[in-house]
């Protein structure tokens, strides 16, 4: 670690005394650690009771069994309409129950999927081009299914030398190029795919042996609207209920838009789990697209549009309301994948100790965080030491940078909350992570007898 740089906070929140700290105010990328400050400022405006709701409506008559015009979806950002749980095929199926209930057997219209709550920005800021296909670069939107991923799906040929067969699910976005070659039994299995960059088009490349199974991938969609809208209309097809329009995103059929609104009824709406749930998810597997939910979320819930800029300044308002100096981070995103990121150890130690010691928030918090030895993305760290079980922390994780940052208990039973972030390094990371676990389990053998 001689070429990189740490910054370590350590502190009793028994006593309030300082016990370690290493440049802990240089401004450092946090990666992941970004999420305990985007979840601290949602808990605090939004509540953890908070739930997103998404409505099947409709501006049209039903006559005979036929819906004389289009469905609508409208989306409130729910991003845990997913394989999860089953919560897809149980939302899909109460959808169809619904829209059968209300006499609706054919709907001579379009799928239109209404995403107003939210703007169309789905990247944040400083989002390298060169992962946007992959799934933890997926677009946030205020229609949301899968998680905004499409399977790709790669299976080899008949013959050797023949093209793989290669399919994406429908309402990805992104039309596919097949660069995949069948090769003999006992070659290589290497599937590559990236999206270019001047037009919607998913290379796949590489080689896959005869008689090799069918390999999957998830694929970040390009419009999370259409992909939703198109998903739902096939779920309808394959249920019984015709639908003779395409599916759509409400932003491309702007210019009917412009005609006096109608008035909607409503035919199923349903909530998502509450925000100590999806926290919960977004904490324990590190998952982006949940953190960049929230952002939108608050903007919306602050200013009637979700947005980066205002999802991303009610944030900031919250924990500088807590004492967090303005020039202590930067934050760029919800999620800490970009590199626009900066923040201190003492800023997210400062944070932690603020969530642990107000009682609204202490217990839904921290049961969100991975534990050591246990689950989450600490699952196979620090097992076997006293920090297993006992340490509870969230992991941050890009090229060249590492973060952990919670809570542990000494030998002698008194809580401190740490924080340490590593930058700059060209080592395997798998060293900064041993140093870091090296040092929390250092943190659990403490005793002050």
């Amino acid at each position: 670690m001689s070429r990189g740089v740490w910054g370590v906070d350590v502190r009793s929140l028994d006593t309030g005394e300082q016990l370690f700290e290493l440049d802990a105010d240089r401004l450092m990328m946090p990666a992941s650690n970004m999420k305990i400050l985007t979840v601290a400022g949602a808990a605090e405006i939004l509540g953890w009771d908070y739930r997103f709701t998404t409505a099947l409506e409709t501006s049209a008559p039903i006559e005979g069994g036929i819906l004389k015009g289009d469905l609508i979806v409208r989306g409130g950002g729910d991003p845990t309409i997913n394989s999860r749980g089953g919560r897809v095929a149980s939302v899909l199926s109460q959808w169809i129950g619904s829209i059968r209930a209300a006499g609706i057997q054919e709907i001579d219209g379009r799928i239109v999927g209404d995403d107003q709550l939210f703007d169309d920005e789905g990247l944040g800021q400083g989002w390298a081009w060169d992962y946007l296909q992959f799934g933890y670069a997926a677009p946030v939107g205020a229609l949301q299914l899968y998680e905004n991923l499409a399977t790709l799906s790669v299976g080899p040929a008949l013959f050797p030398g023949e093209p793989a067969q290669v399919a994406l699910a429908a309402g990805s976005g992104l039309r596919l190029m097949n660069r995949v070659r069948t090769t003999a039994v006992g070659e290589a299995n290497d599937i590559n795919y990236r999206r270019r960059l001047d037009e919607p088009v998913l290379e796949v490349s590489g080689s896959i042996p005869i008689g090799t199974p069918t390999v999957s991938r998830a694929v970040a969609v390009v419009n999370p609207t259409l992909f939703f809208a198109q998903s739902l209309k096939n779920a309808l097809v394959e249920s019984g209920i015709r639908v003779s329009g395409p599916a759509v995103d409400m932003d491309d059929i702007a210019p009917e838009l412009a005609a006096p609104p109608r008035e909607r009824t409503v035919l199923a709406s349903i909530e998502s789990p509450p925000l100590r749930d999806v926290a919960t998810v977004l904490m324990k597997v590190s998952q982006n697209l949940y953190a960049e939910t929230l952002i939108k979320a608050v903007g919306a819930h602050r200013g009637g549009l979700g947005t980066y800029e205002g999802g991303l300044g009610a944030v900031r308002a919250t924990i500088e309301s807590w004492g967090i100096k303005r020039d202590a981070y930067v934050m760029a995103d919800g999620s800490g994948l970009s590199r626009y990121n900066y923040v201190t150890a003492r800023t997210v130690a400062s944070i932690l100790e603020h969530m642990h010691e107000d009682a609204r928030h202490r217990e839904p918090f921290e049961a969100a965080l991975p534990i050591a030895g246990k689950d989450g993305s600490l699952s196979t760290r620090m097992r076997r030491t006293r920090a297993e079980g006992n340490a509870i922390a969230k992991t941050g994780s890009i090229s060249n940078v590492r973060s952990l940052s919670g809570y542990v208990r000494t030998r002698d039973g008194e809580t401190l909350v740490f924080s340490i972030i590593a930058n700059d390094f060209v080592i395997p990371a798998a060293t900064v992570n041993w140093i870091t676990d090296l040092a929390v389990e250092h943190l659990a053998n403490f005793t002050r007898r």
